[in-house]
């Protein structure tokens, strides 16, 4: 498998109780060797990563300004792009399954191009999203209650791929 990289999405800000998900997402990401792609600040992301370099893994932020200074202590690789909102399609195109930790309006809006774009998406406490004239949730979407199950999902779900 030449990309060996999964995308960590969610809020910018979040309480300790998502944060703590995120961080171990992303240390169980890093210990199954998988690099992870993040937007590369804070809430989320920032746990996402201190996660995985606990693991000894390797980071990238993909960043919405136009400064590498943006990227929290614990991304290895800030990628600076100067495109704001729209650096969420970068993320989503760069990696082989999105797992949603929580999320705002941003996290929905890498959701909905991971399900275009046919990116494997895994939720853990985030958007429950219905197709239009549906009652049931978009059986795309991968619903998962841990960490351990949301790194299983999308492990399963790229070998599908």
């Amino acid at each position: 498998m030449k990309n060996k990289s999964i995308a960590i999405i969610g809020p910018g800000s979040c309480e300790q109780s998502l944060a703590e998900l995120a961080r171990e997402v992303g240390f169980l990401l890093a210990q199954k060797g998988f690099t992870l792609i993040c937007g590369g600040r804070g809430g989320v992301m920032e746990a996402a990563c201190r996660g995985a370099k606990s693991a000894d893994g390797t980071t990238i932020g993909i960043l919405p300004g136009t400064s590498a200074d943006e990227a929290n202590a614990f991304v290895d690789f800030p990628i600076v792009t100067g495109f704001g909102e729209a650096r969420n399609i970068i993320i989503v195109r760069s990696v082989r399954a999105v797992i949603a930790v929580g999320g705002g309006y941003g996290t929905l809006s890498e959701i909905a191009f991971a399900l275009k774009l046919n990116v494997p998406v895994i939720a853990l406490k985030t958007w429950k999203i219905t197709r239009s004239g549906e009652d049931a949730p978009d059986q795309r979407i991968i619903e998962t209650d841990s960490p351990q199950a949301a790194v299983a999902a999308a492990l399963a779900a790229i070998e599908n791929v």
